[in-house]
């Protein structure tokens, strides 16, 4: 299959890049930049100069492909609905160069539009009022392909895809803790947090794109950890004091109020539904081994 991916050149996409090439595949990645198409070359992609504001070169390259995934997505956060609009229209622009052809369409979105406080299914409703909503209009965008002879399916990633080099949540959080000198989390710590390893999320995107069918939700999460062993274990690493913080007290504390409300959410997701789908079998490193294992400390 000839798959072209937006998103190939970021952190997760690397791995994606590789696994596809790996399984037989041909990938083509749109590159925004001198320095993204030769990252995606240097992995056996072929680069394709474009960004996802220009809407017909998202086209010439799904219409060149076998299939497409989706997972580039940015902005400034202190504008979501104008993150939400430019994940939508590209949405709508890639899975309409697909209609009618029964090739497939991945998109990504996260597990953070689930519900709080209960521990969600990919049959589940995602939450329109909750913190990650600006997320939701992308995945229906996409879903609503599978009424249009397109293969779509959706894959929420947990909020931590952890691996080598990741400057993501969990990285942020240890460089607060170095920073404070203290590794801090809200309230009693229970609250769960997904996580998955980034080459099993990889494996993921390429079964999603080889055999889910049209209008799957899919949950790339290998686990819950709670959030209070998640900072103890960044503690114990770094030998610093690990704190409990009040919700006020964390607003103040962490980089954002917004990552204060991320770091205490409960959210936590089942992938039962997911492995037994697509016989996804997460077999990385968890997230803390990986914490006290690999390169974040």
């Amino acid at each position: 299959m000839h798959v072209f991916v937006t998103g190939g050149s970021g952190l997760t996409g690397p791995a994606v890049v590789t696994e596809l090439l790996s399984a037989g595949h041909t990938v083509t990645g749109l590159a925004r930049s001198d320095a993204a198409a030769a990252r995606l070359e240097a992995l056996g992609a072929t680069a394709h100069h474009g960004s996802l504001e220009d809407l017909d070169s998202l086209r010439r390259g799904a219409e060149a492909a076998d299939g497409v995934l989706h997972m580039a997505f940015g902005g400034d956060f202190a504008d979501p609905d104008d993150m939400m609009r430019r994940d939508r229209t590209a949405i709508e622009a890639l899975g309409a160069a697909l209609r009618h052809t029964g090739k497939p369409f991945v998109s990504t979105s996260g597990t953070l539009v689930m519900p709080a406080g209960r521990e969600s299914t990919e049959h589940d409703a995602p939450d329109d009022t909750g913190i990650a909503a600006f997320r939701i209009a992308g995945e229906r965008a996409c879903l609503a392909f599978a009424d249009q002879g397109v293969r779509a399916s959706v894959v929420r990633l947990a909020p931590t895809v952890h691996g080598p080099a990741d400057h993501g949540f969990i990285g942020m959080l240890v460089g607060t803790a170095r920073k404070t000198g203290r590794s801090a989390y809200v309230g009693d710590g229970a609250n769960r947090w997904p996580a998955v390893h980034r080459c099993d999320a990889a494996v993921l995107f390429r079964l999603a794109l080889e055999k889910a069918p049209a209008g799957s939700v899919l949950h790339g999460a290998a686990e819950n950890v709670p959030f209070r062993r998640i900072a103890e274990t960044i503690a114990d690493g770094l030998g610093l004091p690990t704190v409990s913080l009040s919700p006020k007290a964390a607003a103040g504390h962490f980089a954002s109020p917004f990552m204060a409300v991320v770091y205490g959410f409960d959210a936590p997701v089942s992938s039962a539904a997911t492995r037994e789908l697509l016989g996804w079998s997460p077999t990385q490193p968890g997230l803390l081994d990986d914490v006290a294992r690999g390169d974040y400390l």
